[in-house]
């Protein structure tokens, strides 16, 4: 058992050893207002998307797929697009 508390124990390290502070760890560091952590890159977006599973048409799907980066988003304008002038419930009466 005593080899085992042994491999926890961190190693000491000299002071004298430790690399100086550059601006680069100054860049990466956190920022902190009093006890706040303020928060770096892109800011929440009031109005976030939903996450959904769905099922489509491979061919569809890969139509979409190859054209490009940003297809997912190109596939919500496409379907946005339609609901202006069609309803859901078009297609529920056909089915």
């Amino acid at each position: 058992m005593t080899a085992n508390k042994k491999s926890l124990k961190k190693p000491w390290v000299d002071p004298d050893d430790v690399p100086a502070l550059d601006e680069t760890f100054f860049q990466e560091a956190d920022l902190y207002q009093g006890a706040t952590l303020i928060r770096r890159g892109r800011p929440v977006a009031a109005v976030t998307k939903e996450r959904v599973t769905i099922r489509m048409n491979p061919t569809t799907v890969a139509r979409f797929r190859a054209t490009g980066k940003g297809w997912q988003t190109r596939m919500d304008a496409a379907l946005a697009e339609w609901l202006k002038e069609h309803s859901p419930e078009e297609l529920a009466s056909n089915l």
